[in-house]
């Protein structure tokens, strides 16, 4: 029995690896874009540098912040529901209150607004202002449009982030996209495209609603990107600028507005050691005070610093100015 058994053994053995080798003996598979861990594939869009493969990240120039709250001693603003002080040079995040909370941003929009019109129109636009876009609530900020006003896109942009006008928010809308629900989808399509992934907006002005959103840190991966712009940076740092454009009967309309932030005014003293380059105020009942925020120290370093939902203005700066205090 023991000898059958054994022999039984053997011979399965043997066909198995008669039936392995005719496995094998078949047409060799060939992949193509075979992709080996240690070296560069142009298949798969890697670069060479120095002999080795190198991906740049999507956070690769970027400040990253977790849900955990970044303190400093100094800065006292528990009256604000979010806030942030990002480090550009070092891509360190100084301070952090609620950074990926969803908050209302009010006239901060405009942010994401301006650079869509920066990056997809041409400043020299002649633009028709309609009876929609200077359709708004009475207490809304406006550049005092009328309909049939024929003005430029780089005044518009002028309007829209000087005074923060809504009206010329709508007329950007309007020209851009041919309506504000389009333009508002082409709006979220960009800052999506930044990382802006816990955002939405349904306007171009920031007026509210509640299906209009945003976070401290999604304003800033949104504001990074405009800042790169020059036309931006000279806009934002303007404190007044006088338009000269046409009304409907063809007559010549002249209009000054002035800056609502108050450091950019003189209304409000920059801490020592800290130069305000410019930014953007926002102002609803439901999203509180708000200001966005492009710094340098004496080293010429740069700070995106950002408030969401502050008690009043007189709040909203003494916490940004607590902020701007630690970009020495």
């Amino acid at each position: 029995m023991k000898c059958i058994n054994k022999r039984k053994i053997i011979i399965l053995a043997v066909i198995g690896f008669i039936l392995t080798t005719l496995s094998s003996c078949g047409k060799k598979t060939e992949y193509p874009f075979k992709y080996d861990v240690y070296d560069t594939s142009d298949e798969y869009g890697l670069i060479r540098v120095n002999g080795s493969s190198k991906i740049t990240t999507f956070a690769n120039d970027l400040c990253v912040v977790g849900t955990d709250n970044i303190t400093l001693e100094n800065i006292n603003i528990a009256d604000s529901a979010g806030a942030g002080l990002f480090d550009l040079k070092r891509k360190n995040v100084l301070y952090s209150k609620n950074c990926h909370t969803k908050l209302y941003p009010a006239s901060t929009t405009k942010i994401l607004t301006a650079l869509v019109a920066l990056k997809y129109g041409n400043l020299a636009d002649e633009i028709t202002v309609s009876n929609e876009a200077v359709d708004l609530p009475s207490d809304a900020s406006s550049c005092h449009f009328s309909a049939g006003d024929k003005i430029t896109l780089e005044q518009a942009l002028y309007g829209l982030l000087i005074c923060s006008g809504n009206d010329a928010g709508n007329a950007i809308a309007e020209h851009m996209s041919g309506s504000v629900e389009e333009f508002a989808a082409l709006m979220n399509k960009e800052a999506k495209s930044l990382g802006a992934t816990n955002s939405h907006f349904v306007n171009p002005h920031g007026l509210h609603d509640d299906q209009h959103y945003t976070t401290v840190y999604d304003l800033y991966l949104i504001f990074k990107e405009v800042i790169k712009n020059d036309e931006f940076i000279k806009i934002i740092n303007t404190n007044e600028y006088t338009a000269n454009y046409t009304d409907a009967n063809g007559k010549a309309t002249t209009t000054t507005w002035s800056a609502t932030n108050r450091y950019i005014t003189g209304v409000e003293e920059e801490p020592d050691g800290a130069n305000v380059i410019g930014g953007k105020t926002g102002t609803t009942f439901d999203a509180g005070s708000c200001l966005v925020l492009l710094s340098e120290n004496t080293n010429h370093e740069q700070y995106i610093s950002i408030i969401l939902k502050a008690d009043g203005k007189t709040l909203l700066y003494a916490g940004m100015s607590d902020l701007l205090r630690n970009i020495n």
